[in-house]
C-alpha cells in the first residue's frame, strides 16, 4: 500500500497532477491555467500512513495477483485506459491508494465520496463537475468509498453517468458485492479482489516508515518483524502502530518492551457479520465434517477471540451435528444441546469450554448426512407435488360421520402385527407410495439402521400389497 518517503501534501492532490494542482469540488481547490500551480496545500499534521502513500504502481506494495506485469488491470492502469470497477477487499490493504493511482495514470480528474457521509445531492455536485471537466477534454474519476452503505436509490444514481461514460466509477468495499451492492451497479462494474498484505510487503512498508520519522527514531532488531505480524495484513494499521511506537519510544528506540504496551489488543481480522465472519464459521464447520478437530477448534477460537457470541456457535454446532453426524451418532446431537445450555446457564469461561468439547466429538463421530439429504428430498417432493389427500386407512375416527366414510377403516395396529411391523402397510399417499428418502450409511449406529430396514423392506416385498378405497370413495359413501 505505501512507498518511499514523499514530501507532505494534501489528501486532496490529484495524483499525477502537477505539485499544487488540485480537485475543486467539496472545497477543494482547482488549479489555474494547465501547467500552472494552484495555491500552496495546508501544512498541518499527517498521519504517517498518509504521508507515504505512493503515487505511482511501481511503488505501490503488494496485490501482485492482479498487478503483476501483463495482468488485465495493470495494462489497464499503465495505459491510461481505465473501467468502471469495484475493488473489494479488508481494510488497509490499499482501495484508495489504487483508485488515485489509476486516475494518475489516466490523468484524469479524482473526486472521493465517503457513502458514510454523503447522499443523492453529493452525486449530483460530482456529476455536475464530471460534465464541467468533460467539456474541458478530461476524464472524471468518482471514486466512493464503503459504497455497499450506500442504499439502492443512491446505488442506481450512477448508473446513467457510468453508462454514458460522464464519469468512471470506482467504488471501494470492505463487503461481498455479490451481496451489498445492486447487479445494475456490478453489471457496469468490473470487481477486483484485493488480498491482505503478505508480511514481506508490510516489513518493507514499515522499513520505509521507520525512514520517514527520521533518524532520531530506530527500531531494536525484530520489533519490524512483530508490528508486520501484528497488523495482520494491514498496511494502515502497520504504520499506526509504528508511529504510536515512536511516540512511546524511550530515547528514539523502538524497543520490545516498547511494542508490549503498544500491542494489548487482539488484532485478528473479524467483523462480526461480514465475509470474515460467515468465511471463519464455514471452515469451522468443514473442519467438522472433515473430521479434524484440531483445525475445528483453531477456528472456534479464533471467532471466541474476535468477538463473537459463543451462543451463536453453540447453535451452529447443534446444527453440525444433525446436518454432518445425524444417526451415525445421535448422541452428538444431545452433547451439543446440553453444551448451548452450559453456556447459557454459566456463560464463559465455562460454556466455551463445553462447546469446544461438543465441536471435538462431532469432529471425530462417525459421519452420516442421510437424515439431511433424506429431509430435502422429501422438502422438494413436497413442493413439486400437489396436495394429496391422506389415505382413509391412515385418517382419525373420532365422531360417527367420519367412521361411516372409512376414516379409519382397514388400519393395521403394528403393535398387533407379528415382530410389532404391518408387513405391506401404505403410509404414503398412494401417488408416492414407492418413494425412499432416507438411505442410512454405512458408518455407526446408522450401520445397524440400515439392515433393519433392508429386512422390513424384504418383509415388505414377501407380503401381499395391501389395497385401500381412495379417499374419493369414501367422501362419496
Amino acid at each position: 500500500m505505501t512507498s518511499e518517503p514523499r514530501a507532505r501534501e494534501s489528501a486532496a492532490a490529484a495524483p499525477g497532477a502537477p505539485p499544487g494542482q488540485q480537485d475543486s469540488l467539496f472545497g477543494e481547490q482547482e488549479a489555474g491555467a494547465a501547467g500552472a500551480p494552484g495555491p500552496a496545500a495546508p501544512q498541518g499534521y499527517q498521519p504517517l500512513a498518509a504521508r507515504l502513500r505512493p503515487g505511482t504502481l511501481e511503488a505501490y506494495a503488494g496485490q501482485q495477483h492482479m498487478l503483476a506485469p501483463g495482468k488485465p488491470l495493470q495494462r489497464a492502469i499503465a495505459s491510461g485506459q481505465l473501467h468502471s470497477m469495484i475493488f473489494w477487499g479488508p481494510p488497509g490493504v490499499g482501495k484508495t491508494t489504487l483508485a488515485r493511482i489509476a486516475a494518475g495514470h489516466a490523468n484524469a480528474h479524482f473526486l472521493q465520496l465517503s457513502a458514510v457521509l454523503s447522499g443523492v445531492r453529493d452525486i449530483r455536485d460530482a456529476v455536475t463537475e464530471a460534465r464541467r471537466q468533460k467539456r474541458a477534454g478530461r476524464d472524471t474519476v468518482l471514486f466512493v468509498d464503503e459504497v455497499h452503505r450506500f442504499n439502492k436509490s443512491q446505488q442506481d444514481a450512477f448508473l446513467p453517468y457510468v453508462e454514458d461514460g460522464t464519469l468512471i466509477f470506482i467504488g471501494a468495499t470492505t463487503e461481498n458485492p455479490s451481496f451489498e451492492l445492486n447487479n445494475a451497479l456490478l453489471s457496469r462494474s468490473r470487481v477486483y479482489k484485493l488480498r491482505p498484505l503478505e508480511q514481506p510487503d508490510i516489513e518493507a512498508v514499515l522499513g520505509r516508515g521507520l525512514e520517514a520519522l527520521g533518524a532520531g527514531i530506530s527500531a531494536e532488531p525484530g520489533c519490524l518483524a512483530e508490528l508486520a505480524r501484528q497488523a495482520d495484513g494491514d498496511a494502515r494499521k502497520a504504520l499506526n502502530l509504528l508511529e504510536l511506537a515512536a511516540d512511546l519510544a524511550a530515547n528514539g528506540v523502538i524497543t520490545h518492551a516498547t511494542l508490549t504496551e503498544v500491542l494489548q489488543a487482539s488484532l485478528r481480522r473479524f467483523d462480526k457479520g461480514g465475509d470474515v465472519f460467515y468465511d471463519q464459521i464455514s471452515a469451522l464447520h468443514k473442519a467438522v465434517r472433515g473430521s479434524s478437530a484440531d483445525a475445528a477448534l483453531y477456528w472456534y477460537c479464533r471467532m471466541l477471540d474476535g468477538g463473537c457470541d459463543p451462543l451463536y456457535i453453540a447453535r451452529r454446532v447443534l446444527r453440525m451435528a444433525s446436518e454432518d453426524i445425524g444417526n451415525a451418532d445421535p448422541r452428538a446431537l444431545t452433547l451439543c444441546l446440553e453444551a448451548w445450555q452450559v453456556q447459557e446457564r454459566l456463560g464463559s469461561p465455562e460454556g466455551e469450554l463445553a462447546i469446544a468439547q461438543a465441536i471435538v466429538y462431532l469432529a471425530c463421530a462417525a459421519k452420516s448426512n442421510a437424515v439431511y439429504n433424506a429431509f430435502n428430498t422429501a422438502m422438494a417432493d413436497v413442493l413439486a407435488s400437489g396436495s394429496h389427500e391422506v389415505p382413509l386407512h391412515l385418517r382419525n375416527a373420532p365422531t360417527r360421520l367420519m367412521q361411516e366414510m372409512a376414516h379409519g377403516e382397514d388400519y393395521r395396529y403394528a403393535h398387533d402385527e407379528p415382530g410389532g411391523y404391518a408387513a405391506g402397510e401404505n403410509y404414503f399417499p398412494e401417488e408416492l407410495r414407492e418413494r425412499r428418502y432416507y438411505h442410512p450409511v454405512e458408518r455407526g449406529l446408522e450401520t445397524r439402521i440400515r439392515e433393519k430396514m433392508a429386512q422390513l423392506r424384504q418383509l415388505d416385498r414377501d407380503s401381499p400389497r395391501q389395497r385401500y378405497p381412495s379417499p374419493s370413495d369414501g367422501a362419496a359413501a
